[in-house]
């Protein structure tokens, strides 16, 4: 009699654990654009072997980010929050983001004085 059962391969595995992966990120994507506005923009950006970021923008301007191990787990991640994606982080994007004190503050400390 043969064997009915139907075992997983290691790719099996793989992949649901990529998809639980991307479930949670997209998670946490769904829950920054429900804190900001209800709604998000971002960009996808390799950062070679640890992974890709997402960068996020909110429709109030506030940005964060995620690290997603894989670019296709990133990618992955942001179909399932349906988060619009841009190509680049280009003019139009970044001039929906709002810095504040903080972030002004952190800039200040890092550029070199301009010396004549």
């Amino acid at each position: 009699m043969a064997d009915d059962t139907i075992t997983e391969g290691p790719r099996d595995g793989a992949d649901k654990r990529a998809e639980r992966r991307a479930a949670r990120l997209a998670k946490r994507i769904r829950a920054f654009a429900k804190s900001r506005g209800g709604s998000a923009d971002g960009t996808l950006e390799y950062i070679g072997e640890a992974g890709t970021r997402i960068v996020l923008v909110g429709a109030d301007g506030g940005w964060g980010d995620l690290v997603a191990p894989s670019h296709d787990i990133a990618r992955r991640a942001a179909e399932l929050a349906e988060l619009t994606v841009h190509e680049q982080f280009d003019g139009e994007l970044a001039a929906k983001v709002r810095t504040g004190p903080y972030e002004w503050k952190r800039m200040a400390g890092i550029q070199a004085p301009v010396r004549a």
